[in-house]
């Protein structure tokens, strides 16, 4: 008899939907426009679907009087705040593309992203933590400082017109973000009816970007019918209902807050409610007991930092029933504390990747925890997956391979960069992960290692190749490798192993300190060694798992 055979279809009879964001948004708000959607304590924001959506039309027929058009591109560059979910929707609405930008990004990579697909416009904060946002654009386009609002002409970023402020203060050459919203006439509110009218669920909505191999971020470009269809979907996994409350401690910039976050409860009429502008632990904590919130989302250093926090034990969690747990793999023994003693019995796993929209397994509410914690659960409706061997072909199960995804959630492509579209979606439409993995009888998979050398940082995704091509620039690297070492809070740190070039001395925290301000805090190596040399393959080929393993036990830490 022949083999099972490493390949699943979730074929469902809950149809896909075939509608815009926007207009979907008004069906809910039509259904559900008593209930709350958003909730966000600390910018006493406590908004109504019906509030909501009023709110979101307004702020899209005032993108459209600026004179953008649909597919323009928007970058939004802020903390999670109320103004980022209305962008959300309100670009969605309007048709335009909204871009995501990290705020851990620097001036470097904020160039990049703005010239990359072409921004016509940038809504930012003014600061967060450490990072003065509106300086840096200052510094990428000084031309704002003497530019009237609307009409910026930048040498560097030539297609960026329009840049809008939060807050109440006045910055030359910028909008303020309420500003956009006010004094509408009905001829505006016209043309952005007849402007959705026109959209369709194939369009472009938003551009996430995701660092590539080869140092420079790739633009992952996603449909409304990916992003709309995944979040509805994970949110069946969840069992949401319009009776939800979903804490979202997660990072709207991401594909976790954006989506498995905000459109799983926009599609179920359940309520977003925001802790804070990132993650706190004990925000959290206090959230959810005042809240009475029934789901809460986090990467696994989340959900320990809450477990593990000195006051964990006065607050009242039992409202808690569902979320999700993902971004990197999740210990048995915190999966076991988060079930019994945050009473979040019906807890889900998903994997996915932003290109896939991005989850494309999950869990169900009732699969076992053993199950629950040993895998990704099973294939989402509608998708198929398969894995295969080094030559293309699928293995049986219970074999190693790649996993592939197709179907709907599939990404259009990377923006502008056919080259690197084609290497990572085949003729066929599969789009090739880079993750190995095992699929079991019962079609649930496990991830047991990554093609590339990814390393990632309690959750967040870092690619050694861009970090290395930045460190090159340093004056006194010769060579560089990264790689990823173990961390008992992060899972991986990031660990730079440097040759230097003849005659030169350097320390750790010189290399730190070239780093800090130009690319992302996290992405800044946690660990400096200085080598002599790399091993290498007889074809001259740099073997990092060596190197991983000599450097781990340099640094003492165990594997």
């Amino acid at each position: 008899m022949q083999p099972l055979a490493s390949y699943v279809h979730g074929a469902h009879d809950v149809p896909l939907i075939g509608a815009t964001i926007g207009a979907y948004l008004e069906s809910v708000a039509a259904r559900f426009g008593a209930s709350e959607a958003l909730v966000i304590p600390h910018q006493q924001v406590r908004w109504t679907y019906a509030d909501f959506n009023g709110r979101v039309t307004r702020l899209a027929a005032g993108l459209l009087r600026l004179g953008l058009q649909p597919g323009d591109r928007i970058g939004i560059w802020s903390q999670n705040r109320a103004e980022w979910v209305l962008t959300q929707f309100a670009t969605a609405r309007a048709g335009l593309i909204m871009v995501n930008i990290n705020p851990a990004y620097r001036r470097s990579e904020l160039e990049y992203v703005l010239d990359k697909v072409h921004c016509s416009a940038l809504i930012l904060a003014p600061s967060f933590k450490s990072s003065d946002y509106i300086a840096m654009l200052q510094d990428v386009v000084p031309e704002i400082h003497h530019a009237r609002p609307g009409a910026l002409q930048s040498q560097r970023l030539p297609h960026l017109r329009h840049v809008i402020r939060l807050g109440a203060d006045r910055t030359p050459g910028m909008f303020n973000f309420d500003e956009l919203s006010a004094a509408l006439d009905d001829a505006h509110l016209a043309h952005l009816a007849a402007t959705s009218a026109a959209l369709q669920f194939d369009d472009p909505v938003n551009i996430q970007f995701t660092s590539g191999t080869t140092g420079a971020p790739k633009g992952a470009t996603l449909t409304h019918h990916n992003i709309l269809n995944n979040g509805f979907f994970i949110g069946e996994a969840m069992q949401l209902t319009e009776r939800d409350r979903l804490c979202i401690p997660v990072p709207l910039y991401h594909c976790f807050g954006m989506v498995l976050g905000n459109l799983a409860c926009v599609t179920h009429g359940a309520a977003m409610v925001y802790p804070g502008e990132a993650f706190e632990p004990k925000a959290v904590l206090e959230t959810v007991q005042a809240e009475r919130c029934t789901g809460l989302h986090g990467v696994p250093t989340m959900f320990i930092a809450i477990l593990d926090h000195a006051d964990f034990g006065q607050y009242d969690l039992s409202s808690l029933r569902t979320g999700i747990m993902a971004g990197s793999p999740c210990p048995t023994e915190v999966m076991n504390r988060v079930i019994k003693t945050m009473h979040m019995r019906e807890i889900t796993i998903a994997y996915g990747m932003t290109e896939t929209s991005p989850v494309s397994f999950q869990s169900s509410i009732d699969d076992p925890v053993a199950l629950r914690v040993s895998t990704i659960g099973r294939v989402h409706p509608h998708l198929e997956v398969k894995i295969v061997d080094g030559n293309g072909r699928i293995v049986a199960r219970g074999q190693k391979g790649e996993l592939l995804t197709r179907g709907y959630s599939v990404m259009l492509g990377y923006w502008g960069d056919e080259e690197k579209t084609r290497e990572a979606i085949d003729p066929a439409r599969w789009m090739h992960t880079g993750d190995l993995a095992v699929m079991d009888e019962h079609g649930f998979a496990s991830i047991v290692g990554r093609s590339k050398d990814m390393v990632i940082r309690g959750g967040e995704n870092i690619y050694p190749r861009e970090v290395e091509e930045f460190l090159y620039r340093h004056p006194k690297v010769l060579d560089v490798q990264c790689v990823g070492v173990p961390d008992q809070k992060y899972g991986e740190e990031l660990c730079a192993a440097i040759v230097l070039r003849p005659g030169t001395q350097a320390t750790a925290d010189e290399i730190r300190a070239f780093c800090d301000g130009q690319i992302a805090y996290y992405k800044v190596p946690r660990y400096v060694v200085f080598v002599d040399s790399f091993p290498m393959t007889v074809t001259g080929k740099v073997q990092k798992y060596l190197l991983r393993e000599q450097v781990t036990t340099d640094l003492g830490l165990s594997g």
